[in-house]
């Protein structure tokens, strides 16, 4: 059975299961069912495709896709080749693809030039032609358009297809130790970080979320709306798949797309945003408008929607608050299925595995804190990074001698033998000495008449250090600022209470593969210009 026994590298996770129950479906994409025996066979053949392109061990296989069948594909041909999979959102555009592309090494891109009539080709003729130097080839997925910049005739392009046309690959390079997937990160504030993992963390974090999320029931089916180029939902996926179970492949972040496949397919689980489940919920009439949805993955990252777990509560949908990151995996840790509402809409949980750990630490002293105290979360397992491909300097700043991953975030120990996620470190703020979660000055600013949304930031003043809060507002509404500081006052200690409130149009955002992360440097430059500094 799946999951019986510990698989050492992507490969023989996934032709272990193949042999088992070859017939099983895998994959469901549209009207299309993809068996784990036909994942299997059409991966060796597109890995020999990429091994006659000149892909071989260490080499990087850049994926800029959608949700495709062609994504775990070529996830696993290149697990089979010893290569490594590049993650790149398909958001992302000329800066940001020449960026990923050059910096890692790329051998071979890998697009879809037809995915939601994005011009990906006109997008790579944007780039500096010298970003590209290394590619061997262009491998397109789908339907190619009719024209092709003249600067993208120089690069050899391959279709899709032509891959799976090549025999099957006989050797096999998979290794616990091989190196096979890089994620970027967010890099708000400095060039994205590749995140490196090995074969190893990726097969036995898998096997290990299954285990603790109950997916190897004999109903589960998992619907995968989040990208696979982003840990969130590739590990979703992953976990799924080392069940033995099928994922339905959400190939468009549209709500009512979503909520049609969601009628059609009947998923068990599903993962996504607060956003995501607040649009779904608001687009589908009922008391109980997802019946089949067992419980839902949560991700908390909008201030206005945080009593949305209550709301979905009251309509039959169970969401269970998550904590991870490229640099420990998504689906770390977990807040458990029978607890409380008010504890599972917390970002944290339990550890899914049992040989992971966690410790908070003051950031300043450095000295380890008990429960209930926050500070710096540091975590440690099976599910961590080799480290950042290409930078060992900010690997040796992120890893501790003892093996534990420095997150980045605020967090506290919560006595249940997990912990509670509180928010980004780089977004806390301390004023008058202490640590201040800005959820809680933003979440008081929103209980105000007219204000939708919230962001606190800090900036150093003559007096110390203070808040500063950017708002936006209902449309036809107007803000108070002085009957807004005044609320805080009512309600929060004289420290938090920000010292100017501004109202804007939208927050300065940047592209994650979940979504948009708000760029709290550019707020704190706006403020300081603002206050005339």
């Amino acid at each position: 059975m799946p999951l019986a026994q510990p698989a050492a590298d992507l490969w023989t996770l996934l032709a272990d299961i193949a042999e088992e129950t070859p017939e099983a479906p895998a994959f469901l994409h549209g009207d299309r069912v993809l068996s784990f025996a036909e994942l299997v066979d059409s991966a060796k053949r597109a890995a020999q495709g990429l091994a006659d392109l000149g892909v071989g061990p260490g080499d990087r296989v850049a994926l800029w896709l959608p949700n495709v069948p062609a994504y775990p594909i070529l996830l696993f041909a290149c697990a089979r080749l010893g290569a490594i999979a590049v993650a790149v959102n398909t958001r992302y555009r000329a800066v940001e693809v020449a960026d990923i592309v050059g910096r890692s090494g790329t051998k071979v891109l890998v697009c879809a030039p037809g995915f939601r009539s994005i011009d990906f080709l006109a997008i790579l003729a944007d780039i500096d032609p010298t970003a590209l130097d290394r590619l061997a080839a262009l491998v397109t997925v789908g339907e190619e358009p009719a024209s092709v910049p003249p600067a993208i005739e120089r690069l050899r392009r391959i279709r899709f297809e032509r891959l799976l046309s090549r025999p099957r690959l006989g050797a096999n390079h998979a290794r616990a130790s091989a190196p096979c997937n890089i994620f970027t990160t967010s890099g708000t504030t400095s060039a994205p970080k590749f995140v490196l993992h090995r074969q190893g963390a990726i097969a036995a974090h898998a096997q290990q979320v299954a285990r603790a999320f109950g997916f190897a029931a004999p109903d589960t089916l998992s619907l995968a709306v989040l990208p696979l180029c982003g840990v969130f939902g590739f590990n979703q996926t992953m976990a799924t798949l080392a069940a033995g179970k099928p994922s339905v492949l959400v190939e468009s972040y549209e709500i009512d797309g979503i909520a049609r496949l969601i009628e059609r397919h009947r998923p068990t689980t599903m993962f996504g945003s607060d956003d995501l489940y607040s649009r779904l919920l608001d687009a589908v009439p009922g008391d109980r408008p997802f019946p089949s949805i067992k419980w839902a993955g949560y991700a908390a990252f909008n201030a206005a929607l945080a009593n949305l777990p209550e709301q979905a509560e009251r309509r039959d949908l169970r969401l269970c608050g998550l904590y991870g990151m490229s640099e420990v995996q998504a689906l770390y840790s977990v807040q458990p299925f029978d607890a409380s509402v008010e504890r599972r809409k917390k970002g944290g949980g339990l550890p899914t595995s049992p040989l992971a750990h966690v410790r908070v630490r003051d950031p300043e002293s450095g000295a380890l804190l008990g429960i209930g105290q926050p500070g710096a979360l540091e975590c440690a397992g099976p599910s961590l990074m080799t480290g950042y491909f290409g930078n060992d300097a900010a690997t040796a700043e992120t890893i501790t001698a003892d093996g534990y991953v420095r997150t980045g975030d605020l967090a506290e120990l919560d006595g249940h033998g997990g912990f509670t996620f509180l928010s980004r470190m780089g977004d806390v703020l301390r004023l008058s000495g202490f640590l201040v979660n800005p959820l809680e000055i933003e979440t008081h600013l929103q209980k105000l008449p007219g204000i939708e949304a919230c962001q606190t930031i800090s900036v150093a003043r003559p007096d110390g250090v203070r808040a500063v809060a950017f708002v936006i507002l209902a449309p036809g509404t107007g803000l108070d600022e002085a009957a807004a500081i005044a609320h805080c006052r009512r309600g929060l200690a004289n420290y938090k209470v920000p010292m100017r409130i501004f109202a804007i149009d939208d927050f300065p955002k940047t592209p994650s593969p979940n979504g948009f992360k708000i760029q709290r440097n550019k707020l704190r430059d706006m403020a300081l210009e603002r206050l005339g500094d």
